[in-house]
């Protein structure tokens, strides 16, 4: 009987991604989110769209201000480069699933399941898919979906 190690090298590598980097994309995300509707980012709008308490939020802000992803002082957050090109890459991930899921394989949309896929896509595969699906401008909801390097201007 072959071990389970074996196997698994033979046939496929299993991954497991950190929950505390998908934990990060999530609040990055989010902040994208809110300033894309062109509302003001704020503790509270953030533990409202993720369904944390505002404690959280406030903890989690720091880390990010930390990380170099955010500035945050009382009162005010504003995403950095690399905390804004992450929170893109989340929702261009996200609305693309979206599509996918509805317009390609004409299945409803399983939000639990995009939110599972999204932390783990690499840019090739995402252009992959956008190409696939015809770089499409508009997510299901009606929201933008972010261009990327493969889109043509």
């Amino acid at each position: 009987m072959e071990s389970l190690k074996s196997r698994k090298s033979e046939d496929e590598e299993l991954f497991i991604g950190t929950a505390e980097s998908e934990h990060v994309e999530m609040y990055l995300k989010a902040i994208w989110y809110i300033r894309e509707k062109g509302e003001e980012v704020k503790v509270s709008s953030i533990a409202k769209l993720l369904n944390v308490t505002q404690p959280s939020v406030v903890q989690m802000l720091r880390k990010l201000n930390d990380l170099n992803l955010v500035h945050y002082t009382k009162g005010s957050v504003e995403l950095t480069s690399e905390g804004d090109r992450i929170g893109k890459q989340m929702i261009r991930n996200t609305r693309l699933l979206e599509v996918l899921m509805k317009d390609a394989l004409k299945i409803e949309i399983d939000e639990e399941m995009v939110c599972g896929i999204e932390h783990h896509m690499k840019n090739i595969f995402t252009d992959a898919l956008c190409t696939l699906l015809k770089h499409p401008r508009k997510c299901p909801h009606g929201h933008d979906i972010p261009r990327g390097r493969c889109c043509s201007a």
